[in-house]
C-alpha cells in the first residue's frame, strides 16, 4: 500500500471540509431543523442541545459547522426568507388567478400549514423580531430587510390587481403591503395563542374589505 497517495492520507482533526458532502448534508439538516424549532420556539430559549438532538447530530459537533449560534441564528433567517420568498413566488405569480385572489390563496395556504401543526408554529421572522431586545443586535437588519422583501412583493401582487381593475389606481400599493405585514403578523401571533385561525380570518377580512371600500 503506497501511503504516500494523497488519497490515504488521514483526514485532519477538526472542521469538515466544505465541499465534503457529508458535512453540507449535516449542516442543511442542522439548519431545517433550526428553521423548524423557531417557528415554534424563541432564539434565546433553544438550546444548541436540542437542536442537535432534533437533528440527530452528535452532541458537541455544532462548532464544526457553524462558528456561533449567532452565526447559525443568521444563517436561518437567510435559509426561511428563501425559502418563504418561493412561497410568496407561488402564490403571487400565478397568473393563472386574478392578482387579489392570489393573495387570498396565500392566506388560505398560511392557515393550513398553521392548522396542520395546531398553531403552534408561526413565523420565524415575526417570533425573532417580538425577542429582539434579547438578541444580537446585527439580526435586527437581517429581519428589517426580510419584511421589506416581503411586503415589495406583496406590493406588486397589489398593482397587479390595479392593472387588473381590481382596486383603485388611487391606492398606495406599497403602503397597503406594509400595513398587511404589520397586521398579518399580529394575526399569526395571536393565532398561536389561541390555536385558532379565528385572528387570521379576521384580519383577512378586514384587509380585502378595506381595498373594496378603498376602490
Amino acid at each position: 500500500m503506497n501511503m504516500t497517495d494523497p488519497s490515504l492520507k488521514p483526514r485532519r482533526r477538526g472542521r469538515p471540509p466544505k465541499q465534503d458532502g457529508a458535512y453540507l448534508d449535516t449542516r442543511e439538516r442542522l439548519v431545517r431543523t433550526g428553521v423548524a424549532i423557531l417557528t415554534e420556539k424563541g432564539f434565546s430559549a433553544v438550546g444548541i442541545e436540542e437542536i442537535l438532538a432534533s437533528a440527530g447530530v452528535p452532541k458537541g459537533s455544532f462548532y464544526y459547522y457553524f462558528g456561533s449560534k449567532e452565526e447559525f441564528g443568521g444563517t436561518l433567517i437567510a435559509a426561511y426568507a428563501e425559502y418563504f420568498a418561493r412561497k410568496l413566488d407561488r402564490w403571487f405569480l400565478d397568473e393563472s388567478r386574478p392578482p387579489l385572489q392570489r393573495l387570498r390563496d396565500f392566506v388560505e395556504d398560511a392557515k393550513a400549514g398553521m392548522a396542520r401543526f395546531d398553531f403552534r408554529r408561526g413565523c420565524l421572522v415575526g417570533n425573532l423580531g417580538q425577542e429582539m431586545g434579547t438578541l444580537p443586535e446585527p439580526f435586527r437588519e437581517k429581519l428589517h430587510l426580510v419584511f421589506l422583501d416581503w411586503q415589495a412583493r406583496t406590493s406588486r401582487c397589489l398593482r397587479a390587481a390595479q392593472a387588473a381593475g381590481q382596486i383603485g389606481d388611487d391606492l398606495e400599493c406599497d403602503h397597503l403591503a406594509e400595513f398587511f405585514w404589520i397586521g398579518w403578523e399580529g394575526a399569526v401571533l395571536r393565532a398561536k395563542l389561541e390555536r385558532s385561525p379565528a385572528p387570521l380570518d379576521a384580519f383577512s377580512r378586514g384587509f380585502f374589505a378595506a381595498l373594496h371600500l378603498q376602490a
